[in-house]
């Protein structure tokens, strides 16, 4: 063969390498009870926060923690601790969306990343109520 083929080859081998590592870091969203869970890996979690239970923020105690009780996708209620300020307005998000792992019954998250409400379907809504 000659030296440009294997070179070639050699590219085509690395590009191949590239792109399935950049396909293996897709996640997609888990619930508390998942294996993946269960072993202590890091997972994404999406949620509903509960309202009927308290937020904890105290930040003249401890400004770098802030604890919630959120619910997946399929129901199940969990704590989540995150070791960082509360994220503002998070009272009123449709969707949360956790980063992190779990330890016993309590989810410790790394991220946390909001939906909130649209402006355009409250414009929608008062729209349609007149």
């Amino acid at each position: 063969m000659k030296k440009t083929h294997i070179l070639a080859l050699v590219m085509v081998a690395v590009l191949i390498g590239v792109l399935v590592s950049l396909l293996g870091n897709f996640s997609r969203y888990e619930d508390f009870n998942s294996r993946a869970a269960k072993k202590g890996n890091e997972i994404v979690v999406a949620g509903k926060l509960v309202k009927e239970k308290p937020l904890q923020y105290n930040p003249l105690k401890d400004p770098n923690y802030f604890s919630f009780y959120i619910a997946d996708e399929k129901g199940n209620q969990r704590m989540v601790e995150y070791k960082g300020a509360k994220p503002r307005d998070i009272e009123r998000s449709e969707k949360i969306v956790v980063t992190g792992h779990m330890e016993g019954e309590v989810f410790k998250a790394s991220k946390i990343l909001m939906k909130c409400p649209s402006k355009y379907v409250e414009n929608e809504m008062q729209k349609a109520a007149a």
